[in-house]
C-alpha cells in the first residue's frame, strides 16, 4: 500500500482453500477483505459496501451460476470469476459482460502447500488486481491479451481437468501414468471432451496444439492424481451437455457404461 492511501474492499464469497488464498493474497496487497460464507447472503453487503474494489466468486462447479443470481447489480461490473470449467457461455447467459475471469493453475489442499502449475492466466477489467493479490502469495500470474485469449486459456483447463477426471475412473493412478501408461484412452478422452468445448465456445479448435498442450502439462506435472472426488460428477455434467446438443462423444459412453 502507497502512503497512507486506503484500498477498497474486496468481496469473497466461498473461502474454502481456493478462497482462503485470494484473501490473504488480497489482504497482503493492502485490500480490506470481507468474506460471504455459506451462512451469509450477497444481498447483505450492498448497503454497507456499495463500491467494493472487487467481488470474487471462488465457488465450486454446481454452485457458480446460483451464486451469480445472487450478485447484487450495483457490483457485476467489477465480479470475478474462477473454477476448474468456467467458460464464457456461463456468466453470458446469466447477463455478464465483461467480468474478469482466470485459468486457476494452482492448487491448495487442506494441510498442503500451495502447489503451482504454472502461471495463471487472467483477463477482464480487475485483471491487475488479481494479479497484485497472487503475487503476493508467490503464485505467478499472466494478463492475457484479450478476450478470445481468455476463452482458449479457459478451455485448456477444462480440457486438462475433465481428461484426467474422466480418464482416471477408468484407470486412477496419476497424470504421469496416465500418459506413460494410457496416452491412448488420455487422447480419446480428450478429443471427446474438445468436442463439447467446441460446441460450447462456437469455435473450431486446432486438436493437434490441444492435445501437444495437454501431454506437457501431464508430463510437467506428472504426480498428479487422476481421479478426483467429483470426477463422476464431472463426466455426468459432460455428458448432459453431450446429450443435449446431439454431440458424439463415444470414449465418454463408454466410460460411463
Amino acid at each position: 500500500m502507497s502512503g497512507n492511501t486506503i484500498k477498497n474492499s474486496v468481496i469473497i464469497t466461498g473461502i474454502g482453500q481456493m478462497g482462503a488464498v485470494f484473501a490473504l493474497g488480497f489482504l497482503r496487497a493492502g485490500y480490506p477483505v470481507y468474506p460471504v460464507t455459506r451462512n451469509m447472503q450477497l444481498s447483505d453487503y450492498p448497503g454497507r459496501i456499495p463500491e467494493p474494489e472487487f467481488v470474487l466468486l471462488a465457488v465450486p462447479e454446481n454452485n457458480i451460476v446460483e451464486t451469480i443470481r445472487q450478485v447484487p447489480q450495483m457490483w457485476r461490473d467489477r465480479l470475478g470469476l474462477l473454477q476448474n470449467e468456467l467458460l464464457p457461455y456461463i456468466w453470458e447467459a446469466e447477463g455478464i459482460v465483461n467480468p474478469t475471469a482466470m485459468a486457476v493453475w494452482f492448487e491448495k489442499k487442506k494441510g498442503h502447500t500451495i502447489k503451482v502449475f504454472q502461471a495463471t492466466p487472467v483477463y477482464g477489467p480487475k485483471a491487475e488486481t488479481v494479479c497484485a493479490a497472487l503475487t503476493a502469495r508467490g503464485i505467478p500470474c499472466r494478463i492475457v491479451a484479450d478476450r478470445e485469449q481468455l476463452t482458449l486459456e479457459l478451455i485448456k483447463k477444462s480440457l486438462y481437468v475433465l481428461t484426467i477426471n474422466i480418464a482416471g475412473l477408468s484407470v486412477g493412478g496419476t497424470t504421469g501414468e496416465l500418459w506413460r501408461n494410457h496416452q491412448a484412452l488420455a487422447i480419446a478422452v480428450a478429443q471427446d471432451v474438445l468436442t463439447v468445448m467446441e460446441h460450447l465456445t462456437k469455435s473450431a479448435l486446432d486438436r493437434d496444439k490441444m492435445i501437444e498442450f495437454l501431454a506437457d502439462i501431464l508430463t510437467a506435472v506428472p504426480d498428479h492424481g487422476c481421479r478426483g472426488r467429483v470426477a463422476k460428477d464431472r463426466l455426468n455434467r459432460v455428458l448432459h451437455i453431450a446429450r443435449t446438443a446431439g454431440l458424439a462423444t463415444p470414449n465418454l459412453d463408454r466410460i460411463s457404461e
